[in-house]
């Protein structure tokens, strides 16, 4: 069957990748990692969506893919129309689960742990207007916490406190959150060792809700088979960066990893 192509600037969409996986097994993916565009939070949003198309473009020319996901918070509020009006089948974005934490919370407090681009568009002031309005909602923005989660993937140690540094916020609130969202698909990378620094939260992504959408867009395009897929690996960059992300990819089934131009 035709893959599916799933991108990010790194490895914050293998987030994404783990549910689909969980959920449709059968299915073979293409991974791009635009590491040579990472961070994208802190980029002008032309700049991000020229690469989204750029590469998505040239992933759906060369493998013919069932349907997209732009596995990224920042490149999805900034670049999914342009992706929809360039390419001719489903692409589907990352929202903040700011529904979802707001739906489970028993004392009417969540947090938004986003990168600071997407804590402050309109368009998240937009989602918890409309979902979490009985909600007070603590918004913290880290562009660090993106890096230590692409570092801690290629094998570095995590400081917890740093990590306690950048919650700080939600840790001296008056009403500290019941129910966090990881408003960036990188931070799932380190729930533990955000788990550590606050243990009685409830830590919420968008994975297994893009899962979920993915499998009802794929329709007829579903094929159970028992055969193990082959997954295909992209990164735009190389470097010592890029050999760490090879290896430490390879463990979720990657059998071929290659630099696009």
């Amino acid at each position: 069957m035709n893959p599916i192509v799933i991108l990010d600037s790194g490895a914050g969409g293998l987030t994404v990748f783990d549910e689909i996986n969980r959920m449709m097994p059968w299915l073979p993916v293409v991974y791009c990692a635009d590491n040579a565009g990472f961070p994208y939070g802190p980029k002008p949003e032309d700049e991000v969506t020229e690469r989204v198309c750029h590469y998505l473009s040239l992933l759906n020319e060369r493998y013919s893919p069932a349907l997209v996901v732009i596995a990224c918070n920042t490149a999805s509020t900034v670049a999914l129309t342009a992706a929809r009006e360039r390419l001719d089948i489903p692409v589907v974005g990352v929202v903040p689960a700011i529904k979802t934490a707001a739906t489970l919370s028993q004392n009417r407090c969540i947090g938004l742990l986003a990168t600071p681009g997407t804590v402050n568009r309109n368009y998240t002031d937009n989602l918890i207007h409309e979902f979490a309005s009985d909600c007070s909602v603590i918004k913290v923005g880290s562009t660090d916490l993106v890096h230590i989660a692409e570092s801690s993937f290629c094998g570095e140690a995590i400081s917890t406190q740093k990590l306690e540094t950048i919650l700080h916020p939600f840790l001296e609130a008056d009403v500290q959150p019941d129910h966090i969202v990881l408003g960036c698909t990188h931070f799932p990378l380190v729930r533990e060792e955000l788990s550590t620094v606050m243990p009685d939260v409830t830590w919420v992504d968008s994975g297994e809700a893009i899962a979920r959408r993915v499998f009802s867009l794929l329709g007829n395009h579903i094929n159970e088979e028992t055969a193990t897929p082959k997954h295909i690996a992209h990164l735009t960059g190389d470097g010592e960066q890029a050999q760490l992300f090879t290896s430490a990819i390879a463990g979720r089934g990657f059998h071929a990893l290659s630099v696009l131009p």
